[in-house]
């Protein structure tokens, strides 16, 4: 009997202990307080948490638990465009790291509207295409073109398209000729415009061509422009504009000097050693300088 009043004792002194109740004084106190608190951290900030009384007894700690972790394989980063193509991680990803191919419906934000005066800022903003020149793309963007683009404007882009044609039905308007020197020389924005939101009759493509199948079909547009005036745009060269597309080739990385043969070496030193001489200073002066100043 005095061995169970003790018990009966000694749990009443813990219940009142375990739960004291919080006052001006005192934070309280809780049985197993990890149980009825979720650990709590701030992303990639290492702070200290009040309530992780048990960490220090812990062998997880609290500056590991708080460091970023690594995204877990096959991870999209937001904003990833898709893409069918084998260098397209060489657009987005640092050098010597390849980018997360996923299929063609990807999205990329467009921050430009459907209007007149946003047309006019795209058409002036948008230069360059963000995917080199290549022959794999060209071949894709053919089929794309003729499917969605044809029609109207020509399987040449000559604006002649079936329906415009009198074997055809009759368009109520024209579409453009893209061989005229005003769309030969546009900018890569008009057209990437045109196909998100469409021009006059003509309706938008955006939710029909992915992003980098509206960049190839632009692509194609410039080739066909180049055959027109017997220019190249393939995937070796640009002689239709550089700023419109960088053909795959030029791509390449140059070779190092330890790559280089000695032949190559030498090669390059007499090169330089013909157009080049060092004055007293020790700066390099080609000629063609030096002939300048004496003029």
């Amino acid at each position: 009997m005095h061995k169970l009043n003790i018990a009966i004792l000694a749990s009443l002194i813990f219940l009142v202990v375990a739960c004291q109740q919080p006052g001006t004084d005192s934070t309280g106190s809780e049985y197993m307080p990890d149980m009825g608190h979720s650990i709590a951290y701030e992303a990639n900030v290492y702070n200290y948490y009040y309530l992780n009384t048990w960490d220090s007894a812990s062998v997880v700690k609290l500056k590991p638990m708080s460091m970023p972790r690594k995204p877990v394989d096959g991870t999209i980063p937001r904003g990833w465009s898709g893409t069918a193509s084998d260098h397209a991680g060489s657009l987005t990803s640092s050098p010597g790291e390849e980018g997360v191919s996923i299929p063609l419906n990807g999205h990329v934000p467009y921050y430009y509207e459907n209007t007149e005066e946003e047309r006019l800022r795209a058409t002036a903003e948008i230069i360059a295409n963000p995917f080199p020149i290549t022959d794999e793309g060209m071949a894709r963007a053919e089929d794309l073109y003729n499917i969605y683009c044809g029609i109207c404007h020509g399987e040449k882009g000559d604006g002649a398209g079936y329906i415009v044609r009198d074997d055809g039905g009759k368009y109520p308007a024209q579409p453009a000729n893209f061989l005229l020197e005003e769309f030969v020389n546009a900018s890569n924005g008009r057209y990437y415009h045109a196909i998100m939101y469409g021009k006059n009759v003509m309706g938008g493509y955006a939710d029909k061509l992915s992003f980098e199948e509206r960049w190839q079909v632009i692509h194609y547009i410039r080739g066909l422009q180049a055959s027109e005036l017997d220019m190249e745009y393939s995937e070796t060269a640009n002689t239709l504009n550089p700023s419109f597309g960088t053909p795959m080739a030029s791509m390449a990385p140059i070779a190092s000097k330890e790559e280089m043969s000695e032949d190559e070496m030498h090669e390059g030193e007499e090169a330089h050693g013909d157009d080049e001489h060092m004055d007293e200073g020790g700066d390099a002066h080609s000629d063609e300088d030096h002939g300048d100043e004496h003029h």
